[in-house]
């Protein structure tokens, strides 16, 4: 009994463990589907929305008001200082031993108007000297209320109230591209495994095909019917094919991992592509693809931020090149006591008014310079902007020219395949009676094959296009609706 446990073990031990694969079978939408729910890109540009987001909620609230609170509830002081004796008429050290406190209630609201700020306090602040002299001091400032303007005449408020939006907007599209991105890199790995899975059909049927020709051969060579050289070169082609069955199989696996590592599946998951065989009837106006992808593309935005960016600049440079400085003014009420009961009780008015200002007398020419580059800089932007902007058109209307062809491309090379397919079965049945050579056979093997390479192709290229367009003008043109998404999801799930 212990020796047959111990061979158990040992076969335990020494005897390979095969992990079952779990099989899927995935069509291209599937692919996109579980890549927009799971993938790490999706799960990246959903976290690069909600930065935006918050940033855009940072912006709004900061032109709301705003209440603090600023205290000091206990600063303690004992030490020796040096203080002047008028009696004696000379410095000396004494020991002193204070208290004090503070606080303070503020509100304030940025004025988007005038770039201004208002603002209210309220202030209490207790001074306590202690020691044989104690002595008790208060101050309030029950109410007070004030206005800083800048007086250079660039608002900074003005200017993040116009770009602001426009970022948030964009950012928004930018979340609605990122998952059509994202469609296209889901298609492009779905058909490098389609590609993957059909060289290892092809390299299969290849290998039976060269398996059975090379033992008809032998038979016929046996019987005079076929030459050395021809049975020399259907042994090469089964040696050929055995070895691209290998490399086929390398490639496979390879295009699995990639495609699993995408999805966020296991490694072992096993996924066999179903082709897809059917396209949408669609037929797409370059004309109307251009109005749309001006309409919804962030690029477009990105533009108009842009352009509002460097005429900020400019209006800075400008409020620099002239008289710059702030106004400030303030009014309240104030009291000082030695009790607290007496702090609050006929408070006496606080008055305050300045301004500061700052006029440019000599430079050498640096802020006259600097309006100059600032000038410069928006008309290159401009330039460039106008360029980018012809550059897009130009470019969704290629992407959609090259769309209504590949429909009919596919087509054509799905009957081009149909027909290479049947081409090789008649030429393999006319080879096994004798009817043809090798070298017949071989080129209509060469067709059939290269015929099925090039239909995926042109269904690679057909999709591939279709969520190009569809990534270009946010526009589902099955349906006729502008893709959109549900943001307010998005941020509660968070």
């Amino acid at each position: 009994m212990k020796q047959l446990i111990t061979a158990l073990i040992i076969y335990s031990l020494f005897t390979p463990v095969v992990f079952a694969q779990e099989k899927k079978y995935f069509t291209l939408q599937n692919v996109i589907d579980a890549a927009s729910e799971q993938s790490l890109d999706a799960f990246r540009n959903e976290n690069m929305y909600l930065a935006s987001y918050w940033e855009f909620r940072y912006f709004k609230a900061d032109r709301l008001p705003s209440l603090s609170l600023q205290a000091t509830p206990l600063d303690y002081s004992r030490a020796m200082q040096k203080v002047y004796n008028y009696d004696e008429n000379r410095d000396e050290f004494k020991l002193r031993e204070d208290l004090s406190s503070e606080l303070s209630l503020s509100l304030s609201q940025s004025v988007g108007f005038t770039g201004g700020q208002i603002f209210a306090r309220s202030d209490l602040g207790l001074l306590r000297k202690l020691g044989d002299d104690e002595v008790s001091s208060w101050s309030s400032t029950p109410f007070s209320v004030g206005y800083i303007q800048p007086l250079s005449g660039y608002n900074k408020l003005k200017w993040t109230a116009k770009i602001e939006p426009l970022k948030y907007e964009k950012a928004k599209k930018n979340y609605i591209q990122s998952k059509e991105e994202l469609a296209i890199k889901a298609g492009r790995l779905f058909f490098d495994l389609v590609d993957a899975q059909i060289e290892v059909n092809i390299s299969e049927t290849n290998l039976a095909n060269a398996d059975t020709l090379f033992k008809i051969g032998q038979g016929r060579y046996q019987v005079g019917t076929v030459t050395q050289d021809e049975l020399l070169n259907l042994e090469l082609s089964f040696m050929n094919a055995n070895l691209a069955l290998t490399q086929s199989n390398l490639g496979l696996e390879r295009a699995l991992a990639e495609l699993n590592s995408f999805l966020g599946f296991d490694k072992n998951t096993k996924i066999e592509c179903i082709v897809p065989d059917e396209l949408p009837d669609l037929q797409i106006s370059a004309a109307e693809a251009v109005d749309l992808a001006l309409a919804n593309n962030p690029e477009m935005i990105d533009q108009q931020q842009r352009l509002i960016e460097e005429d900020r600049k400019v209006n800075q440079a400008k409020s620099e090149n002239g008289i710059t400085g702030d106004l400030f003014a303030l009014y309240g009420l104030n009291q000082n006591a030695k009790g607290f009961n007496e702090v609050y009780r006929d408070p006496l008015d606080q008055q305050q008014f300045r301004v500061g200002i700052d006029v440019p007398i000599l430079d050498w020419g640096r802020r006259k310079g600097k309006l100059a580059m600032a000038k410069s800089t928006r008309e290159v932007v401009r330039i460039s902007v106008n360029q980018e902007k012809m550059d897009f058109e130009q470019n969704v209307i290629m992407n959609v020219m090259e769309f209504n062809l590949q429909g009919k491309q596919v087509q054509n090379t799905a009957k081009a395949d149909t027909i290479a397919q049947m081409g090789y079965d008649v030429t393999q049945q006319r080879f096994l009676i004798g009817k043809v050579d090798v070298t017949k056979l071989n080129l209509a093997r060469n067709d059939q094959e290269q015929a099925r390479r090039a239909y995926i192709r042109a269904l690679r290229s057909y999709w591939n296009y279709y969520y190009t367009i569809r990534r270009l003008t946010l526009f589902d043109f099955e349906k006729k609706v502008t893709l959109s998404e549900d943001f307010d999801e998005i941020v509660n799930n968070y």
